[in-house]
């Protein structure tokens, strides 16, 4: 793997090479649920290590591994006691080791998630720090005094509320006072401000790994290691709660960019490792900017939510009554954070799945019928692999997993933040407040994304043994969607998803490095777009791909355009963007979700002159066209 492109450096004006992971492909997996190798009903590394030639023949250049480290589970690794050890289900450190050999191998990278803005309360470093005021560590987490009103009731230190519903803060009666956690009680925050803390991260957290081989980490709620330090009350924005959304006092704040570039020169630099940060609760360009610009040495890429958060409430009380939008306002959205590296040495992602957030299909396509459903499954991996920036997939988005099926009960629901918000909401005495919650849970909770891998339609999707009874329900469609099944058809959503990441690869000048114009801007059916390859393109010589010498090259560019609905609709004018685009070329069809045939009309061939009128695109269709 590697890229041998060059482009153009703005801080020095000199070309230079591509990092890599510009041009990779990431895959992330959710350990717990991606193969079982021992029977036990839980993922494990074995499992991951036994399916790394299927990451291989789909494409993926970086496997992304979600928490495996040592914890007590209750958010799901979230939580870690020990960042040196693996959770026993999982495997061992060793297996790691094995995993990243096969990796390498085969020429791919292994990154792990990396969690440090919080540890477990089974962490040895909190049960320091909670042992006693004058522990050393003491300060290595985030305490402070009760507060009292007028009647002497003890309160909490602030009044801010957590994601997992309830306060941030957890009285201690051993030392009497109160800890602050972001999630979970059971997840005390670490205290960035101390030093010494800060060192033991990068020591026992980031180096232990990067010596044994892992190439770098995603590094969870990034942009959370810096809190205000006055400590005050959130305005009242939801009056029937004591607890008030409180992000302003955490998210970006006042040291974050220090804390960051200490991280990186000290940990992440010296091994050259890579760095992916969650960055929430950070919505204007102006604000992320600084985060992954190259000159400012921070993270190499961030994920920025707006898009995959759409139809979420307020992320706090209101984040699971479901709100429905436009079209144009996931296009709009996609725009904003396509093109706001134009121009920069900053970087961009691009994602539609996570764990923590409900399926693409689902969310985004139709899984109405069989039919809408494959059709939609291979216009969103079109629409994805098209998109500027660094490509991160989802376990099992490759197959076109969907979420649970409306009819399961809430029984089904394992995960802390969808159980609490359900709890809160049946608490609150609103029949509306919970059926509301309920139907969006259905839609967005973070179990749907974590329920096993449909390998094949044996017992259990081949997730584990016949015998074994997984940690989590399998969908009941796994007969029909499976991986198995989808790599012997040739029209599967799985086969589609291989061309589309090969097409981006050979293409990547457009299709990874390209610009990004948005046309048909107030159409609620189709999503069309220009991309263009830059004015600086690969070339043996610096002068020439800097545009000296022997004259500017011609910009290559493409048209995308997607039906994004159960309609026929027409094409856009294809040959008149790419006029406008300052070309006038003819155009050919590069790709089709319908096959090239049927989406070139019947025509016998991919092929067709500027000014011919284009077949209208059927539901749910995707084309790709190119003026090279």
């Amino acid at each position: 793997m590697g890229s041998n492109s060059l482009e153009w450096d703005v801080e020095s004006g000199h070309v230079g090479p591509t990092p890599w992971w510009k041009d990779a492909t990431f895959y992330q997996v959710y350990p717990a649920s991606f193969k079982d190798s021992n029977g036990d009903g839980w993922g494990d590394l074995p499992g991951l290590i036994s399916e790394v030639d299927y990451l291989h023949e789909l494409g993926v250049d970086v496997v992304w591994v979600s928490p495996i480290f040592e914890s007590p589970q209750k958010d799901m690794g979230y939580d870690v006691s020990d960042y040196q050890s693996i959770y026993a289900p999982y495997g061992t450190v060793e297996d790691v080791d094995l995993l990243v050999k096969e990796c390498h191998s085969r020429r791919m990278k292994v990154i792990l998630d990396l969690v440090v803005n919080h540890t477990s309360i089974e962490h040895a470093w909190f049960k320091e720090s909670r042992s006693s005021k004058r522990n050393p560590k003491r300060d290595w987490y985030i305490w402070k005094p009760a507060r009292y009103d007028e009647q002497g009731i003890q309160h909490p230190p602030t009044n801010w509320r957590g994601y997992f519903a309830g306060s941030t803060w957890t009285w201690d009666e051993r030392t009497q006072e109160y800890y602050l956690h972001l999630y979970a009680a059971d997840q005390p925050d670490l205290n960035w401000e101390n030093a010494d803390c800060r060192e033991a991260i990068y020591e026992e957290t980031m180096r232990f790994w990067l010596e044994r081989g892992v190439d770098g980490f995603r590094i969870d709620t990034v942009n959370k290691y810096s809190k205000r330090q006055d400590f005050v009350d959130a305005p009242i924005t939801d009056p029937e709660s004591p607890h008030q959304p409180a992000p302003e006092m955490w998210c970006n704040g006042p040291r974050i960019h220090e804390f960051i570039k200490e991280m990186t020169r000290k940990a992440l630099a010296p091994y050259k490792a890579v760095s992916v940060g969650e960055l929430s609760n950070t919505p204007h360009p102006s604000q992320v900017i600084p985060y992954v610009s190259a000159a400012a040495q921070e993270l190499d890429m961030v994920f920025e939510f707006s898009v995959i958060r759409l139809g979420t409430g307020n992320g706090f009380g209101a984040k699971y009554l479901y709100q429905p939008y436009p079209l144009t306002k996931l296009k709009s959205l996609t725009e904003t954070w396509q093109s706001f590296i134009e121009g920069t040495d900053a970087w961009a992602t691009a994602f539609i799945e996570n764990h923590d957030n409900g399926r693409a299909i689902s969310r985004f396509g139709d899984a109405s019928t069989p039919e809408l459903w494959l059709r939609s499954g291979q216009a969103i991996a079109l629409w994805q692999a098209t998109l500027s920036g660094t490509l991160f997939l989802y376990q099992g988005q490759e197959i076109g997993m969907v979420n649970m099926p409306s009819s399961w009960g809430m029984d089904e629901y394992r995960d802390i933040e969808s159980r609490n918000f359900y709890a809160e909401a049946a608490a609150s005495g609103s029949q509306e407040r919970l059926e509301g919650t309920v139907r969006g849970l259905q839609i967005l909770a973070r179990d749907h994304s974590r329920m096993p891998f449909q390998w094949s339609d044996a017992p259990h999707a081949g997730f584990t043994t016949g015998g074994a009874r997984p940690w989590m329900r399998v969908h009941d469609n796994y007969r029909s969607v499976n991986a198995a099944r989808q790599s012997r058809d040739p029209h599967s959503i799985l086969s589609f998803y291989k061309r589309a990441l090969k097409l981006r690869r050979e293409h990547g000048d457009v299709f990874v490095h390209g610009s990004f114009r948005l046309m048909a801007r107030d159409d609620e059916a189709l999503f069309a777009y220009v991309k263009e390859s830059a004015a600086v393109v690969s070339s043996s010589s610096g002068a020439a791909a800097a545009g000296g010498g022997g004259g500017k090259p011609p910009r290559k560019k493409a048209v995308v355009v997607l039906n994004m609905s159960a309609e026929t609709r027409p094409c856009v004018d294809v040959a008149g963007a790419m006029q406008c685009a300052g070309d006038g070329a003819d155009v050919r069809l590069l790709v089709g979700t319908l096959g090239d045939e049927a989406s070139a009309g019947g025509s016998g061939g991919p092929t067709t002159a500027k000014g011919v009128s284009l077949p209208p695109l059927a539901a749910w269709e995707g084309r790709v066209y190119v003026n090279y």
